[in-house]
């Protein structure tokens, strides 16, 4: 303790004293013992990363009476104070805070000398604070209360440690001096949790600035700054994943350079840091779980199993009560507990601290984590969340369960754009046996594979489901997995299109009126109609399934029937119908969010030949490239789907007057028809192409194609307009006008406009209707 009245403090109380009244009398020293360096703003530590954002919100902070600043150990919040403090112009009152504080005379005398230091404090304040007893609270305090009130420059008061003040009176008179704070200076707690003050009145009237870890974490660049320190070398990818795994936790971004500085390079590169690694451990064990009382030490133990929780779920789980206000409390105290709503109902773990207190948990523990689980699992079904349950039951290694909640949410799951979740969950059962047990999972696991081009794994995987026993019913009603297996095997097409007929219609008797399953197998039918020729019986099949597949929810067969109906109708030449189709196909794209799904690479390259009708080349170039990366996943898996999207994008290549792109597309589609059986009229479509590029003329380099200026000026051409009257609708000559119109009737092959008119219809360039509508003008002319 220190006295400034001795000798050995003058200098500090020069510091902390201050004129009286500005005629240079210096206040007496304070009459109490008090600890220097608790009221000495804390320096700036070399090497410190800059928060200049949120230093710069802070000294912009002139409106808000109070700052609260609360997270756990590691997040800089002394660091960042003291940064703020070195660069706002306004003075700093601090006191750190620590347990002696619960006695309110030593708070108010630590604070009375810090206020001291930025402004003329009474000495009749300080004398009042000399001896503890009732005048504490009926003179000094408000004595203290009125000179802060009283001071005629804005300052900051700074309590850092604040979270461990618990005394009534120590917090009574915190409140007191928060009331008196005068504009335009700003009160400061500063913790590891909310302080105990009722704040919720200034947070109401926008009176409160509250900081809390997402606020406090580092960014991506602040990060590079601190790792930059540390003499690691990583590279941005590796940054990049170590914020996402540390949460932006500066103390966590550190002690993961530290554990990764110490690993062997040249037999352990991993990156990769969790909350099990010992320096993160080390820390996490010292700084918060031994702090802990064993019953909230236990509490997040046994809560760590959940990934997220809310009050009910707690109870339910660890058999216990009042889960909710615990929670609550653990939220207040910032124990690594991150809100995942606005009106704090669930809750999750910070990653790394999750990691530990499951590690902690499972020594010796795993038929308690089984059991906590399967609880959860309980839960989940009962409160109608099967997917939380379906993941809770594989953490408790229920593979039955498991598989009954898959089969009842897959299909509609699959529907809804999530092919992702659906194919994380696959990995539930790596064990072919289990396929026999659990058909509909091995069947929809067969079709996933298809869909990402991995025929190997779909033949194994409905291999495996057909060698297990009959069994029934399957969710939809089905009697058993046959009807299902019959649609993929359609889908597939590994035996030509006989076959494929043949298992769409199988498929079809066994398959329940109302299962989600029944749009597909209608699709494949009549898909298999149209490949064999029958082209009118195929596409009334095909709107039956999309109004099937309307009735049902099932958006991905709805997307796949509108898409073949626009192929028939581009097949006989109604181009304005497929347009149509093929834009209704993208709004079931777009609304059912299943952007990405392989199933849209016939669509997107539909779209494409309808965007080059109307003269969007920018859009259709840009559903191409989607396109063609889609159909590349499926030629080995969905042959005839594949073919159908290369021949349309050969066919918007030859559009774009680009021979060599098209004649590599049909090199790719010869391929695909050579291993497999015939596919029907698609080997009759390939050779009418073929036959179409060859009549192109030849190119005489990569420049050949219409360019996008001359494509602007094509369908201007089947119009009235002279020359000159198009350049001035383009801003441009006669001249070059006519220049562009010649080079494109050496492109297309023509010495005419009518004839370029012409050739431009037959490729869809142009709009056919409104070329028949003025071919007879430009005739005349």
């Amino acid at each position: 303790m220190g006295q400034l009245s001795g000798s050995g403090d003058l200098d500090v109380a020069r510091d902390l004293t201050a004129e009286a009244d500005g005629s240079g009398t210096v206040l007496p020293a304070p009459p109490f013992d008090f600890v220097t360096s608790k009221v000495c703003v804390p320096g700036v530590r070399p090497g410190s990363v800059p928060r200049v954002g949120l230093v710069n919100r802070l000294r912009a902070t002139r409106s808000s009476a109070l700052v609260v600043l609360a997270a756990p150990a590691g997040y800089g919040k002394t660091t960042l104070l003291a940064q703020w403090a070195q660069r706002d112009e306004r003075p700093f009152a601090w006191v750190t805070i620590d347990a002696r504080d619960n006695d309110a005379v030593i708070l108010l005398r630590h604070i009375a000398v810090a206020v001291a230091g930025v402004g003329p404090l009474d000495p009749a304040v300080l004398s009042a604070l000399r001896r503890p007893g009732e005048a504490i609270w009926r003179v000094a305090l408000p004595r203290l209360a009125a000179a802060v009130a009283a001071l005629e420059h804005p300052f900051v008061m700074v309590l850092d440690g604040a979270d461990l003040l618990e005394s009534q009176g120590s917090l009574d008179a915190v409140a007191t001096l928060a009331e008196q704070i005068p504009d335009g200076s700003l009160l400061v707690l500063a913790g590891r949790a909310q302080p105990g003050l009722g704040i919720g009145r200034l947070r109401a009237g926008e009176r409160l600035f509250e900081i809390g870890p997402e606020m406090l974490a580092f960014s991506r660049r602040e990060a590079d700054l601190m790792l930059g320190t540390t003499g690691l070398e990583l590279t941005d990818a590796e940054v990049t994943e170590l914020v996402a795994r540390t949460e932006g936790w500066p103390a966590g971004l550190y002690l993961a350079a530290l554990t990764l500085r110490g690993r062997d390079a040249d037999t352990d590169r991993s990156t990769t840091i969790t909350g099990q690694d010992r320096y993160v451990a080390e820390y996490l064990r010292s700084e918060h779980l031994s702090q802990l009382d064993p019953e909230t030490l236990a509490f997040l133990l046994r809560s760590s199993v959940l990934g997220k929780m809310c009050g009910s779920l707690c109870d339910a789980v660890l058999e216990t009560e009042a889960s909710g206000a615990r929670l609550e409390s653990l939220r207040a105290s910032s124990l690594f507990l991150v809100p995942l709503d606005d009106h704090c109902e669930w809750y999750r773990y910070h990653h790394m601290f999750e990691e530990l207190l499951r590690h902690e948990l499972a020594q010796g523990r795993r038929g308690e984590i089984e059991t906590l689980n399967r609880r959860a699992a309980d839960w989940y079904e009962e409160h109608g969340d099967p997917e939380s349950a379906l993941e809770r039951a594989a953490e408790s290694g229920d593979a039955d369960r498991v598989a009954r909640i898959f089969t009842s949410v897959a299909l509609p799951i699959y529907h809804t754009g999530r092919l992702t979740a659906i194919e994380g969950w696959l990995e539930h059962f790596p064990d072919a046996s289990q396929l026999a047990e659990y058909p509909a999972v091995g069947v929809v696991g067969g079709w996933i594979h298809a869909l990402r081009g991995r025929p190997d794994a779909a033949e194994h995987w409905l291999q495996a489901t057909e060698a297990g026993p009959v069994r029934g019913p399957l969710p939809d009603g089905s009697a058993s997995a046959r009807p299902w297996i019959a649609v993929v095997r359609a889908g597939m097409c590994h035996d030509g299109i006989e076959q494929m007929r043949a298992d769409a219609e199988e498929a079809l008797l066994g398959l329940p009126r109302d299962s989600q399953l029944r749009p597909a197998a209608l699709t494949l039918h009549g898909v298999a109609h149209v490949l064999a020729g029958d082209a009118a019986e195929g596409d009334l099949i095909l709107a039956l399934a999309a109004d099937e597949a309307t009735r049902l929810g099932a958006a991905d067969s709805r997307l796949m029937a509108l898409s073949e109906r626009s192929l028939v109708a581009a097949g006989r030449g109604d181009y304005p119908a497929a347009d149509v189709l093929a834009f209704q196909a993208r709004g079931i794209v777009r609304d059912g969010h299943l952007e990405g799904y392989p199933t849209t690479a016939v669509e997107l390259a539909l779209c494409a030949r309808a965007r080059l009708r109307q003269g969007r080349w920018d859009e259709a170039r840009a559903d191409i490239g989607k396109a063609r990366e889609l159909s590349e996943s499926l030629a080995a898996a969905l042959p005839w789907f594949a073919v159908q999207a290369q021949v349309e994008l050969a066919h918007a290549h030859v559009t774009l007057r680009d021979a060599n792109a098209a004649r590599a597309l049909l090199t790719e589609v010869a391929e695909i028809l050579d291993c497999r059986p015939p596919l029907g009229i698609l080997a009759d479509q390939v050779k009418a192409l073929h036959a179409q590029i060859d009549l192109m003329p030849t190119a005489s380099g990569p420049g050949s194609g219409l360019t996008t200026a001359e494509l602007r000026v094509l369908p201007l051409l089947q119009t009235h307009l002279s020359f000159r009257e198009i350049g001035e609708r383009q801003f441009v000559s006669r001249n070059t006008i006519k220049t562009q119109a010649i080079s494109i009737y050496r492109k297309l092959g023509v010495s005419s406009r009518s004839g370029a008119i012409e050739r431009a219809a037959e490729l869809g360039l142009i709009d056919a209707e409104a070329h028949a509508a003025s071919a007879e003008f430009i005739r005349s002319g």
